[in-house]
């Protein structure tokens, strides 16, 4: 059973659990003040093919309005990509500048101490 199948069944049982502690809570609410019961019918449940259209529905709506909230999340948080070039570089000449400074330290350091001997 795929994913998504076995996702919209667990939801059906979700919503029929509800629907099921609504009737309980109305037929305890009913038998707790002696309301009448209402002789207006019900609504018909909806046919499968009025579930389904509204899936599609849904479906769609969120699938168009997706692509243009990504958009917009994804411009506010992109930088340039000659941004991310330039702090690159000044990485590099950084790291070549303490490579170089670390050397000539250590040279003098080579160099003093084989003149003290």
């Amino acid at each position: 059973m795929s994913d998504r199948l076995h996702d919209l069944h667990r939801q059906r049982a979700l919503a029929q659990e509800q629907v099921a502690w609504l009737d309980r809570e109305i037929a305890a609410e009913i038998a707790q003040t002696g309301a009448p019961v209402s002789s207006a019918p019900l609504s018909p449940a909806p046919s499968a093919e009025t579930l389904a259209a509204a899936a599609r529905r849904a479906t769609n709506t969120l699938e168009s309005a997706l692509p243009a909230d990504a958009e917009k999340i994804l411009a506010q948080y992109q930088t340039s990509t000659n941004t991310i070039r330039s702090n690159v570089k000044k990485g590099c000449f950084l790291y070549l500048a303490l490579a170089f400074t670390f050397l000539a330290f250590g040279l003098i350091f080579l160099y003093v101490r084989s003149r003290a001997n």
